[in-house]
This record gives C-alpha cells, sequence and structure tokens, in this order.
C-alpha cells in the first residue's frame, strides 16, 4: 500500500497488472501484441510515405489522412514502453509523474482522433455538396489551421486531469487495472474527494460524443446531396469516396464509447472484459486505419504498389 499526502517527500509508486492471473504467460502474451504494434508502425508509416512521395496524393483528403496516421502512431507511442516493460520484462512498477504523463498522452491522442476524424467528415462533405469550391475551401493554410486546433483542442481538454490527478491523496492497495495508465483506472485509487475529476472527465468524454453527433449530421447532409445525383453510377462514385472514412469512424467511436461506459458503469464485470476493451480501444484504430485505407482507396493502394514496384500487377 502506497499513501500520498502532503507529508510524502516522494511521489507514489503504482503497480501496472498487465494480465492479472496470466503473469505466467505475459511471454507468450506479448507475442500477438508486439504483431499488432508492428502492423500499425508499418501500416501507418507506409501511409504517411506513399502521401507524401506520390504528388498526386498532395490533396485536403490525403493530409487530413497524413494526420490520421500520425495521430495513430502517437497512440502507439504512448502505450508501447509500458506494454512491453510489463510483458517482456515483468518491470510493472511506475512512478507517478511518468504515469500521468502517459495517460496525458493516450487521452490526448483519443481526442485528437476524434477531432481528426470530425475534420475529414468535413472534407467529405465539402468534397460531396460543395465541388466546385473544394478547393478554394480546403487550401493547405486552412488544413493547417484546423489540424492545429484539433491538436490545441485536445491538448487543452485532457490537461486538467493529470494536473488535478496530481493534488489528490492516494492511500489505496496502489495496482492499476492493464498494463498502461488511464484517467478512470488511476482515479479510483484516490482516497480524496475527486468529484471535480469524475465530473469533469464525463464533461470530456461529452466531447467525443458531440464529435459523433456532427460527424453523423455532415453524412445526412451529404446523403440528401447524394440523393439528389440524377445518374445513380455518380451516387455510387460519391458514396464510395466516403466508405473508408465511415469504416474508420466506427473502428474508432464504438470502442471508445464501449471503453468509456465500462469504466463508468461496468464495475461489476469481470476485470478481463475492462482489459480487453482497453487494448481493444488503444490497438484497433492504429492497427486497423492504415489497413481500411489501404484496401478501400485505389489512389493508395495504386501509391503503395508503384512504390513497391508491383503496380505492373494490379
Amino acid at each position: 500500500m502506497v499513501v500520498w499526502n502532503s507529508s510524502d517527500t516522494g511521489e507514489p509508486t503504482f503497480i501496472l497488472r498487465g494480465f492479472p492471473g496470466l503473469e505466467y504467460i505475459h511471454t507468450w502474451l506479448s507475442i500477438p501484441f508486439c504483431l499488432a504494434y508492428l502492423v500499425a508502425f508499418v501500416g501507418n508509416i507506409i501511409i504517411l510515405s506513399v502521401i507524401w512521395i506520390e504528388s498526386s496524393l498532395h490533396q485536403p483528403m490525403y493530409y487530413f489522412l497524413s494526420i490520421l496516421a500520425l495521430t495513430d502512431l502517437g497512440m502507439c507511442l504512448s502505450t508501447l514502453p509500458t506494454m512491453v516493460s510489463v510483458l517482456w520484462l515483468d518491470a510493472r512498477e511506475i512512478q507517478a509523474s511518468a504515469c500521468f504523463a502517459q495517460l496525458f498522452f493516450i487521452h490526448t491522442f483519443t481526442f485528437l482522433e476524434s477531432s481528426v476524424l470530425l475534420a475529414m467528415a468535413f472534407d467529405r462533405f465539402v468534397a460531396i455538396c460543395c465541388p466546385l469550391h473544394y478547393s478554394t475551401i480546403l487550401t493547405n493554410s486552412v488544413i493547417g489551421k484546423i489540424g492545429l486546433t484539433c491538436l490545441l483542442r485536445s491538448m487543452g481538454l485532457v490537461l486538467p486531469t493529470p494536473l488535478l490527478l496530481r493534488r489528490y491523496h492516494y492511500c489505496h492497495v496502489n495496482n492499476l487495472s492493464h498494463a498502461f495508465c488511464l484517467h478512470q483506472d488511476v482515479l479510483k485509487l484516490s482516497c480524496s474527494d475527486a468529484r471535480i475529476n469524475s465530473i469533469y472527465g464525463l464533461c470530456v468524454i461529452a466531447t467525443i460524443g458531440v464529435d459523433s453527433l456532427f460527424i453523423l449530421l455532415s453524412y445526412v447532409l451529404i446523403l440528401n446531396a447524394v440523393l439528389g445525383i440524377a445518374s445513380r453510377e455518380e451516387q455510387l462514385k460519391a458514396l464510395n469516396t466516403c466508405v473508408s472514412h465511415i469504416c474508420v469512424v466506427l473502428i474508432f467511436f464504438v470502442p471508445v464509447i464501449g471503453v468509456s461506459m465500462i469504466h463508468r458503469f461496468g464495475k461489476h464485470l469481470s476485470l478481463t472484459i475492462h482489459i480487453l476493451m482497453a487494448d481493444i480501444y488503444l490497438l484497433l484504430s492504429p492497427v486497423l486505419n492504415p489497413v481500411v485505407y489501404s484496401v478501400r482507396t485505389r489512389q493508395i493502394r495504386l501509391g503503395i504498389l508503384h512504390n513497391f514496384g508491383l503496380a505492373r500487377r494490379l
């Protein structure tokens, strides 16, 4: 047990549990996780490289995809060090300051991904509903400002949480539930009045819900515009440009909302379910996003094949 109060000269140490009850096979469990990280890193780096190299992909849609790939890489880098330490080295202790820093980056990249997906929905809305003004509305300057706004918004939303956590007293058993630090997981160890963090956390989570509603609204408007197109072939062509984005939206929002609800209202559920949902929430998007865009987006697929000298086989 570790206590953190005003008389303490040092900061507490938390214990990352990884997979409780399965410690004896942590090394084996590390194999699928390392493969997932490898796929995420390789996939997102390939997406970034192809967009960088292929001048035909220097368009707003692919610039936003680049930001999404960078966000996924950031998410992986936020969790990889402690995941490897726990599963490979059985080094499960983490200082409070490192834990707070990790949860800051994890949640910042989560909200950044939500913001980027909203920006990509706006991109699809402009491309389909205002095609003649697409290039004048989404200039490089505007895209840069949107990207910076997404980043500052995400950091601003998350920054108060680690600052508040530092002020709390921790006098419960210091075992965390995962192989990484999450805000809700650390908060439950506090013996201080943490209502501010709890209420603020709910408000912050609500912003993801607002993002999802705006994305839904954008697709209602897109669908309305598409139905106004006379040719069925043109309708399908317009909708096809949205399929990849719809897939990554579902891949992101379903696990995020699921893990938030489980943390808030599923305390009676098995710890295994909590751990599994958190791992899915952190790894599913970085792993599947580049796969979706590589398979569903012809320009990305052609760029990958061209840069690997396989274009003739397409």
